[in-house]
C-alpha cells in the first residue's frame, strides 16, 4: 500500500482532538485505502488493535449494520469503556440516520471518529444541523501528479517525459496501476459509470438518466469553458428535445454534489464581487475526457488548465475564474494569507503578451504567475514568474 502522504501530513494533527474527521471526496479517488493509513498510524502510535472499530458499510458484511440502532448496539459491545475508542467509518452515507448517530458516539463514548463519504450532501442537512464546528473536511482527490510519479515508481527529474500519459489517463489508483492501454480505459468508463448511475442517479430523483448523461458528457467536452445553464438547455433543445432550465440546473448540482465535476464561479477582482450568471466546470480527473468524450486532442489547453485547478484546489485555495474590466484571468486563488493570480497557457505567442499583460494591469500586492507547457516561454517577464506545467505540478 502506497502511502498519500500530504493526506496523512493533514490528519496526523487531528488525532485525539475533539474535532470529528470527515474525508471526502470522488469514488474511487482512495479514501477507503486512506482509512486504512489512519488504522496504521494509530497503531504505530501505541492504540492497541482491539481499540479500534473499522467498517466499511458498503461490504455485504456490514449490510446488517445500515440503521443507526443496529449499528448503536454493536458498537455498544465493541467498546470498552476504560480506553479510548477509534471508529473509522467507510461510506457512512449508507447508514441510515447516521448524523445524529455520530453525534450521540461523541457524547457517549471516549471516542475520536473518521468518517468517508462520496458525496458533497454528506456535510448539509442533518449533518450541519447536529456537528456544526465540531468536524473538519479533508478533501480527497485522485492521484496527484507527484503522487502518479510514485505510484508508477518514475523518477521526478523524468516528470515532463511522463506527463501526456497522465494528461490523459488522469490519476484514479486503479487505472494508474493498469499497463494495458484499453484495460485503462475499461477501469475508467467503469468507475465514471459507476458515480453517474450509482452516486447521482440511485440517490437522487432523476427521471431522465439519458439526460443526465448527456449533461455530463456536454461539461466534459466543455471543461474549461464560460457555461450557463440556458447554453446547455439550448444545446440540447437544438436536437429536438424539450428540456427546462431548472432540470438542468437540477442535474448540474448532482453532478457537482458526486464530485464528479468542480463548478467555479467568476469573480470581479475590481468589484470583488462573486457572478452568477456564469460558471466553468473542471472535471475531478481527466481520464474521464478520454473514456467518455474520446477526443483528448481538440481541448489540450483546456485539460492543461483543467489540472491547474485540481492542483490548486489540493493545496487548499479557494479558486475562482478572475474578471477584471474586460479582461479574463484564468484562475483567482485565494487563501485567508494569499491571493493567486494565473494564466494557463500551452505558449505564449511570439506576437503577443496577452497573457502576461493581462496580469500586469491587476492591482499589486499579490503574487502573479503564468503556466505554460513550451520550456522555451519559460522565465520571467517584467517581474511575473513564467513556469513549466510539469515544475508547477511537482511544486519545484
Amino acid at each position: 500500500m502506497i502511502k498519500r502522504e500530504a493526506y496523512i501530513k493533514r490528519i496526523e494533527p487531528t488525532i485525539d482532538t475533539e474535532f470529528i474527521k470527515i474525508i471526502t471526496g470522488v469514488r474511487r479517488s482512495g479514501k477507503s485505502f486512506l482509512l486504512m493509513m489512519i488504522k496504521d498510524l494509530l497503531i504505530s502510535k501505541g492504540v492497541e488493535e482491539h481499540q479500534i472499530v473499522c467498517l466499511n458499510f458498503e461490504h455485504p458484511d456490514n449490510y446488517s449494520l445500515q440503521s443507526s440502532e443496529d449499528l448503536y448496539v454493536f458498537l455498544k459491545e465493541k467498546v470498552n469503556e476504560n480506553k479510548r475508542s477509534y471508529f473509522l467509518f467507510d461510506e457512512i452515507q449508507e447508514v441510515a440516520g447516521w448524523q445524529k448517530l455520530i453525534n450521540g458516539l461523541r457524547v457517549a463514548f471516549d471516542s475520536d471518529i473518521y468518517l468517508t463519504g462520496s458525496n458533497a450532501s454528506l456535510l448539509s442537512g442533518e449533518m450541519a444541523t447536529y456537528l456544526t464546528g465540531r468536524y473538519i473536511e479533508i478533501k480527497v482527490l485522485p492521484l496527484s501528479f507527484e503522487e502518479y510519479l510514485i505510484f508508477k515508481n518514475y523518477e521526478k527529474f523524468q516528470g515532463e517525459r511522463y506527463f501526456r500519459e497522465y494528461l490523459e489517463y488522469g490519476g484514479f489508483p486503479s487505472a494508474v496501476l493498469q499497463n494495458d492501454t484499453q484495460l485503462k480505459k475499461d477501469v475508467l468508463s467503469g468507475i465514471y459509470n459507476s458515480i453517474l448511475f450509482r452516486d447521482v442517479s440511485s440517490r437522487a430523483i432523476v427521471r431522465e438518466p439519458e439526460l443526465l448523461e448527456r449533461i455530463a458528457i456536454f461539461l466534459l467536452d466543455n471543461v474549461g469553458q464560460l457555461i450557463t445553464t440556458n447554453k446547455i438547455a439550448n444545446t440540447i433543445r437544438s436536437t429536438g428535445r424539450k428540456v427546462s432550465n431548472n432540470t438542468i440546473e437540477n442535474y448540474l448540482s448532482l453532478l457537482a454534489d458526486s464530485f464528479l465535476f468542480y463548478k467555479v464561479r467568476r469573480y470581479d477582482i475590481r468589484g470583488k464581487e462573486y457572478l452568477s450568471n456564469q460558471a466553468k466546470y473542471y472535471a475531478v480527473d481527466l481520464g474521464f475526457v478520454l473514456s467518455q468524450v474520446k477526443k483528448v486532442s481538440s481541448n489540450r489547453g483546456s485539460r492543461i488548465e483543467n489540472l491547474v485547478f485540481l492542483e490548486l484546489t489540493r493545496r487548499g485555495y479557494d479558486v475562482f475564474v478572475g474578471k477584471y474590466d474586460t479582461k479574463e484571468i484564468d484562475f483567482v486563488a485565494m487563501k485567508p494569507e494569499e491571493t493567486l493570480y494565473i494564466q494557463v497557457t500551452e505558449q505564449i505567442p511570439e506576437t503577443s503578451n496577452r497573457e502576461t499583460d493581462n496580469l500586469l494591469h491587476l492591482p499589486t500586492g499579490h503574487k502573479k504567475l503564468v503556466i505554460t507547457t513550451s520550456w522555451d516561454d519559460v522565465g520571467e517577464h517584467e517581474g511575473i514568474p513564467i513556469v513549466h506545467i510539469s515544475d508547477f505540478l511537482l511544486d519545484i
